[in-house]
């Protein structure tokens, strides 16, 4: 008993001190004078410091294996971070030294983006040209089992730790996909993710595509570099662009602030509130547009999260775009990295962000002006559909003067063919001509808003 009650004046006392240097800085920050009265040392929650260290005497006393001071405390600060929200995280250095390296654009895994969601690991988005998009990984996809190992109990961190490896070995993923009855399984082969945060192409002439995979401290120097790319290959100004963000899971601020200031003049881009001075912030456009006016459309999805709804929502509010697609998946908050003495940090949520016209994104997302399902589009083939015409009618009248057709060696070739031949080709040009149907409504939308402006 006396070891027990030693151990409970001991964390008491560690608990106190910590609690009173707290309270010590955030006053210190206001100018407020700390206080010793009684009144403000009973705000303390005394009752709860004590069953806290009840019961960490309780598990180092009972518990069926030694357990580490070092692992119960860190323990426990996890599991406090986590119970604030999804988004705050205690980061032991070998994570925080992978978050730094993921948001430079290089670092070693699957090219996923994940969160937690009832214990299991969500896939919040996959990165383009990663082992993880390439094996057909999707937005939404929970993951289940990790080879042979449930992840339901694992934290977040155990998880990536697994995903994360040796370049070159495999792991199989077990997903639970909405609309699929059984649970599908992947095989993924690590690889060092290498992420090339901005790309481009030409549509057709005039037209621009600009794809933004993640947001990166390289991203806004990037899409300037990629606009000087498809104004030479255009031989002169772009008429419009269309900027790709679906499946984009966000990254820096100052990235996404890059980013709508190149199409934004002037006014507020985006603003941030908190309960500390240094978590308010407010960030305004510069003069100058990259594309001088041209029109754009943004593409959305519910894969569209955190800095890629901070652009959104600045150009939608700018009027300056018209997003199309997918409502997003509402990440509307601001983490804050604060490093600690022993190498590892803290993840705090310290600020909701605000799009210019005041709306907080924060679990509503932003709702695109012209909303598309998800489908394909593809080309009808020719062998399998044909368009009706009189000819084709029952009972239709002959032309009288017309002579009998003749087939060309064509289709009279055609028509000697196995029809398994035929239904072969028929699927593999299906396949090939299969489009992205957002992509083609973005254009034709551009091609309609510069015939009205002409």
């Amino acid at each position: 008993m006396l070891k027990n009650r030693n151990i409970l004046i001991l964390m008491v006392g560690f608990i106190l001190g910590a609690t009173l240097s707290l309270c010590s800085s955030v006053l210190a920050e206001k100018e407020t004078p700390v206080s010793t009265k009684a009144e403000d040392l009973q705000a303390l929650p005394f009752d709860e410091l004590r069953t806290f260290t009840e019961i960490f005497g309780r598990i180092k006393q009972d518990y069926v294996e030694p357990v580490s001071d070092k692992k119960l405390l860190e323990d426990a600060i996890r599991g406090m971070l986590s119970g604030l929200d999804p988004h705050s995280a205690y980061l032991a250095s070998e994570e925080y030294k992978e978050l730094q390296e993921g948001t430079t654009g290089q670092f070693g895994g699957l090219g996923i983006e994940v969160g937690m969601e009832n214990g299991f690991v969500k896939v919040v988005s996959p990165i383009d040209d990663t082992p993880a998009q390439r094996a057909g990984i999707k937005a939404g996809d929970l993951i289940v089992r990790l080879d042979d190992k449930p992840v339901k109990g694992m934290t977040l961190a155990d998880a990536v730790k697994i995903m994360r490896g040796e370049p070159g070995s495999d792991i199989v993923l077990t997903v639970v996909r909405e609309g699929e009855e059984a649970p599908l399984k992947f095989t993924l082969t690590r690889d060092i993710i290498k992420v090339k945060s901005v790309k481009n192409k030409l549509l057709e002439k005039n037209y621009g595509y600009l794809r933004i995979s993640s947001f990166q401290s390289g991203t806004g120097q990037g899409l300037l570099d990629a606009v000087d790319e498809l104004k030479k290959e255009n031989e002169g100004p772009l008429k419009g662009i269309v900027l790709d963000l679906r499946n984009n899971p966000g990254g820096v601020l100052n990235a996404a602030v890059d980013v709508s200031d190149a199409f934004i003049e002037s006014g507020l881009i985006v603003y941030t509130e908190g309960r500390i001075k240094n978590s308010e912030m407010r960030f305004s456009a510069t003069p100058d547009d990259i594309i001088n006016g041209a029109p754009i459309v943004v593409l959305i999805n519910g894969g569209s999260a955190s800095a890629s709804e901070i652009v959104a929502g600045a150009l939608q509010d700018h009027k300056r775009a018209i997003i199309m697609g997918e409502k997003s998946f509402g990440k509307g908050s601001v983490q804050t990295i604060l490093p600690t003495s022993n190498g590892a940090a803290v993840k705090l949520t310290t600020a909701r962000y605000f799009t210019p016209s005041g709306r907080s994104i924060q679990a509503q997302g932003i709702e695109p002006d012209v909303t598309l399902a998800r489908v394909k589009l593809e080309s009808l083939d020719k062998a399998k559909i044909e368009s009706i015409k009189e000819a084709d009618l029952t009972h239709h009248l002959t032309n009288g003067n017309a002579k009998p057709e003749k087939k060309s060696e064509e289709e009279d070739k055609d028509d000697a063919k196995d029809p398994s031949e035929k239904d072969g080709d028929a699927a593999e040009s299906s396949e090939a001509e299969i489009r992205d149907y957002p992509l083609h409504e973005a254009l034709n939308l551009l091609k309609g808003i510069s015939i009205m402006k002409k």
